[in-house]
């Protein structure tokens, strides 16, 4: 199928983008920023800039079989005031509208919508289970979410199968909200949130794009599916679990009155408690990959095998990649990083990914805002690739050469301009069957010099593993676990 997507560069969308180009999908991406949008979504989506205007919208609308709504401006974070609930209601509500016009004005239509929701749709319900036959609630959020899946609901009139979907917290690496969890649970400080008895719905990310890319090739879903999966958690039993897969004590509450303080009424969004079950999904047979609490945040919170250690010494492939470079980053290096992924896609296609440049984005961290500045094409042997990035609080600018180009088996990047003293980095490729397997070998020098060491530890460590894991989740959802 051809799909359109809305929200591609938000954290849902960037994991979507993959999830459906495993399964063979072709990618439209409606978006604000087309610069931006082509550094985080790859060289495979095309891009339909929304200044372009509604007819632009139609024209792609026209050549789309489906459409996966995801637009929408953060919950929380900033207080509801009247300004603010006016741009929830616009990102979501307004622009839902004018979607569904653009598909009414298509010929031909696609055949499939899904339009993102939430469970705030049911408002703060206590212990009450909760299915898509429950009726909504009556605050603010449920109000919200009930006129965006109506406005959403008005392209049934144009023959288009709608879904619905009702997502809860979204779990996932470098991003949602984990990603303001885990600073204070990594210090042990963590625990939960007012007095833990309200429940928390919750999702695996890779279960949700998987059940969006079920969705949309199955007729029989159709109206409200709650995002969420079968396992109940309390915001106790989940600091629990988030506490277990840190190895940190997670005792310490967030009182209610400070969030309320803090965020006002926008402290529902924590405070508030919904039980709900994946009712259509578990009854229409959708196997959850993460079906359990600890097994989701085993997998974010662990995931990957990234070695970093003092270098080794290397064999003559590296004296010679180093040589050409003009650079003794055999000598120079002080650290080591390896990692080998087992990539479920054959070696032409794995070899003709990774050697994009244009790829890059998509497999680097969006809080990192990576952007590609210039690179040669085709990529070959002395080819120079520029690009910014963001390093802690400081965005950084980077040029790297292809020191060796072996096309189907390795080529060496190494960095002319950046923030290391010594960068020299190994991608190795070699067939197994169907398979391909990918191993890393990154030869680094940190910068500052007797400090080089704590900063080593301190960050640089930590953020090439974050790196290196973020990468691997790509490559699942992009080909499939090995």
């Amino acid at each position: 199928m051809r799909v359109l997507i809305t929200g591609a560069t938000g954290f849902i969308g960037r994991a979507l983008v993959p999830r459906l180009q495993r399964d063979g999908h072709s990618i439209v991406a409606w978006v604000r920023n087309e610069s931006r949008a082509r550094s985080l979504l790859g060289a495979d989506v095309d891009l339909v800039p929304a200044m372009r205007g509604h007819a632009a919208l139609v024209d792609a609308l026209a050549g789309a079989d489906a459409v996966v709504n995801l637009a929408g401006e953060a919950l929380i974070g900033k207080r509801w005031t009247p300004e603010r609930r006016r741009v929830l209601a616009e990102s979501r509500v307004g622009v839902t509208t004018d979607l569904v016009r653009a598909i009414a004005a298509a010929t031909p239509r696609p055949r499939v919508l899904v339009s993102g929701s939430a469970v705030g749709w049911y408002g703060d319900r206590g212990d009450e289970l909760l299915t898509e036959t429950s009726k909504p609630g009556g605050d603010f959020l449920a109000h919200l979410c009930r006129d965006w899946e109506n406005a959403a609901r008005a392209a049934d009139v144009s023959d288009v199968r709608v879904v619905l979907l009702r997502t809860g917290v979204v779990l996932g690496r470098n991003g949602g909200a984990l990603a303001q969890m885990l600073p204070p649970f990594k210090l042990g400080a963590g625990g939960p949130i007012g007095n833990g008895r309200q429940y928390l719905p919750w999702i695996h990310l890779h279960d949700l794009v998987s059940a969006v890319a079920v969705i949309i090739a199955d007729e029989r879903y159709r109206g409200p599916v709650n995002g969420v999966a079968p396992e109940e958690a309390t915001s106790r039993t989940f600091a629990a679990a988030l506490g277990r897969a840190l190895h940190r004590p997670a005792i310490l509450p967030t009182p209610a009155f400070a969030l309320r303080a803090l965020f006002g009424e926008a402290a529902t969004v924590l405070l508030a408690s919904q039980r709900v079950a994946p009712a259509v999904l578990t009854g229409l047979g959708f196997t959850f990959a993460f079906p359990t609490l600890d097994a989701a945040l085993a997998d974010i919170v662990g995931g990957g095998s990234i070695a970093i250690g003092p270098r080794t010494p290397a064999g003559p492939q590296a004296r010679n990649s180093t040589a050409e470079n003009g650079a003794a980053a055999e000598t120079a290096a002080r650290y080591e990083l390896r990692t080998t992924t087992v990539v479920d896609a054959p070696l032409a296609e794995t070899f003709a990914f990774f050697s994009r440049a244009e790829n890059l984005g998509l497999i680097t961290p969006a809080a990192m805002q990576f952007s590609l500045t210039r690179a040669a094409q085709p990529i070959t042997q002395g080819a120079q690739m520029e690009y910014r990035m963001r390093v802690g609080p400081a965005t950084i600018r980077w040029r790297s050469r292809i020191a060796v180009w072996e096309p189907g088996r390795r080529f060496v990047d190494v960095q002319e301009v950046g923030p290391y003293r010594v960068w020299w980095h190994e991608h190795a490729f070699r067939a197994d069957g169907a398979r391909t397997v990918m191993e890393d070998r990154v030869l680094y020098a940190p910068p500052l010099g007797a400090l080089g060491r704590i900063a080593n530890r301190l960050f640089v460590v930590p953020a090439l593993t974050s790196i290196f894991k973020y990468r691997g989740d790509v490559i699942r959802l992009r080909f499939g676990a090995a």
